[in-house]
């Protein structure tokens, strides 16, 4: 789009790495630039840099339900000063349940885990959906929120010691920054899980559906775009996913003593052998 960092623009970038405080830190410090624009990822970093200033523009990217998250009031007419991509529907976190249970036929309980600090309107308004797709598989949900490392490790573990237990991740920065360690415990102790973007399955997690996220900010940059040229954030309206995709890792699926079943296959963008 004819922007160069170094040449014609200049581009800073923070990553906090799903730390809260880090996240809210370097919000104080960006605004503090006093940028002619600020690119978000995620709900915490985006709440963080909308709480500094009301005037910078702002695009955000991967944001679940920017509405029910109060970061704007319609979809159609966002907030003066920010706007952007969403990457979840309610639609889409009652597919993981059912995923998991076609992956693991055997399927009786999940955990559904989550971390309340970088994603604060989980369960109230994300859980229905998964819990009402669970209940219908028979599959009992456990909501289990974790905060720390040792958290994740009992959640997990404790699946592991029960018949037919398995895992759902709810994706933020603090689980994306711990995806290792939960693709590790998960297979330590024997659970599937499903997550929800495809790094996930290409690190060595069991299964992924999702938006596509390098679709989310290839369309992001175009907002930036036309800001840059003069355009107002408040008359660009927040746009949803439109590209999504399944990675199956079927290496995994064998040491779990998993079949991948057709109905997997046939609709999977991509299989890890």
């Amino acid at each position: 789009m004819g922007w160069t960092d170094g040449r014609n623009a200049r581009m800073d970038f923070r990553w906090g790495g799903g730390d809260a405080n880090r996240i809210r830190a370097f919000a104080k410090e960006l605004v503090g630039l006093q940028p002619d624009i600020i690119l978000t990822s995620g709900t915490p970093a985006t709440i963080a840099v909308q709480r500094e200033t009301r005037t910078i523009p702002i695009v955000f990217g991967n944001v679940a339900d920017p509405v029910a998250q109060r970061i704007v009031a319609r979809l159609d007419r966002p907030t003066a000063n920010i706007t952007g991509f969403a990457n979840l529907k309610a639609s889409l976190l009652g597919k993981w349940p059912e995923l998991l249970s076609e992956m693991a036929p055997g399927l009786k309980q999940a955990a559904i885990i989550f971390n309340p600090d970088t994603y604060p309107a989980f369960p109230a308004d994300f859980m229905p959906p998964i819990e009402s797709a669970a209940r219908s598989l028979k599959i009992t949900p456990i909501i289990a929120p974790v905060d720390s490392d040792a958290e994740i490790e009992t959640a997990i573990t404790a699946r592991g010691r029960e018949p037919g237990g398995g895992l759902v991740v709810i994706p933020s920065a603090f689980m994306v920054a711990r995806r290792a360690q939960i693709i590790l415990a998960a297979a330590r102790n024997n659970v599937p899980a499903v997550y929800g973007f495809s790094y996930y399955a290409r690190d060595g997690g069991l299964l992924s559906y999702g938006p596509d996220q390098v679709d989310t900010f290839r369309r992001a940059a175009s907002y930036v775009d036309r800001i840059l040229r003069g355009e107002k954030p408040g008359d660009l309206l927040v746009q949803s996913p439109t590209k999504f995709e399944m990675v199956v890792n079927r290496k995994t699926a064998t040491a779990l003593g998993l079949a991948v079943p057709p109905s997997i296959m046939l609709r999977a963008d991509e299989v890890i052998e």
